[in-house]
């Protein structure tokens, strides 16, 4: 698990500038001085300055993950040899064999697993794999969907419940999976169906779920962090790649809930005291994330 950098304390907020100073010391006033932090009406001498919210900054935990579905490789594809039926294809790595299971119109339940409720009309498919980089899948002639035997009213149902149109399930085999756990690893993707400008269906991704040691996470993209290591898998501080604010640094740090990765760590500390506004699109920043890129992992 990663440590969380410690935030310091609170920097002092001074008063206004324009404000006169607070009166001299008398009996009246002892123990009695008006605190910068109370409402404006309650203090004679004119507004005091905001406060900055404090932003909580921290690292990131790595989770090693064997296996990786690249969503935007994810389509759907005519099946040439059974007219009206289409294959799921995608791209993904693998550092261990495991295996992959399509389902159409499935839920999640406990741990990770995958429920199909339409399994005597979309029957699911599985197929093995064994480890390696750029692996291309692509559902075996006959096993794809046929839209003609799903209805509008069977998409709208999905939609407004837990049921996602296609499910897919890469469960690895490991020797560090966990026994404890239950489950071993895997990555879920839940994609939905929807329909182009020509009336044809497209598949979309619209979640991707881990489940490591027993651990279920959410997969979020960061916007930024492809441009901080350049097509060798070597840190580049080239232009566009640096530091939004002092131009210089490596970006190492993202911006939540927005996830922009824009800054280095060093002005990201000091963001923290100044502003509670992302530098790029200036939404109100929670948490900051400090994100360290390890090329020697890189296969």
């Amino acid at each position: 698990m990663g440590n969380v950098i410690s935030g310091g304390s609170r920097p002092e907020n001074h008063r206004d500038r324009t404000s006169p100073p607070y009166p001299n010391p008398s009996a009246q006033y002892q123990g009695n001085y008006p605190s910068p932090y109370q409402d404006c009406a309650r203090y004679p001498y004119g507004e005091m300055a905001s406060p900055v919210q404090y932003v909580e900054h921290q690292e990131a935990v790595t989770i090693r993950n064997d296996i990786n579905l690249k969503k935007e490789t994810l389509r759907l594809e005519p099946d040439e040899q059974n007219p009206g039926k289409f294959l799921l294809s995608f791209t993904f790595d693998a550092s261990v064999p495991g295996s992959i299971t399509v389902m159409f119109f499935a839920k999640e339940g406990k741990d990770c697993n995958l429920i199909a409720t339409k399994e005597d009309l979309f029957p699911s498919t599985q197929v093995s794999f064994a480890k390696g980089l750029e692996q291309r899948f692509k559902q075996a002639c006959g096993t794809g969907i046929d839209f003609s035997d799903m209805s509008e009213a069977d998409l709208v149902e999905a939609n407004e419940t837990d049921v996602y149109h296609v499910a897919v399930k890469a469960e690895v085999v490991s020797e560090d999976d966990h026994p404890e756990s239950g489950t071993p690893n895997r990555q879920i993707t839940h994609v939905v169906l929807e329909k182009d400008h020509k009336g044809e269906y497209k598949a979309r991704v619209v979640k991707q779920i881990l489940w490591v040691n027993g651990n279920r996470y959410v997969l979020q993209e960061i916007y930024g962090i492809g441009n901080t290591v350049d097509d060798n898998g070597e840190d580049a501080n080239e232009r566009g790649k640096e530091c939004v604010i002092c131009l210089s640094e490596p970006r190492d740090t993202t911006v939540l809930p927005c996830r922009h990765m824009c800054m280095c760590s060093g002005c990201a500390k000091l963001l923290r005291f100044q502003t509670n506004l992302c530098p790029i699109c200036r939404q109100p920043v929670d948490r900051l994330l400090e994100i360290t890129v390890n090329n020697n992992d890189r296969n």
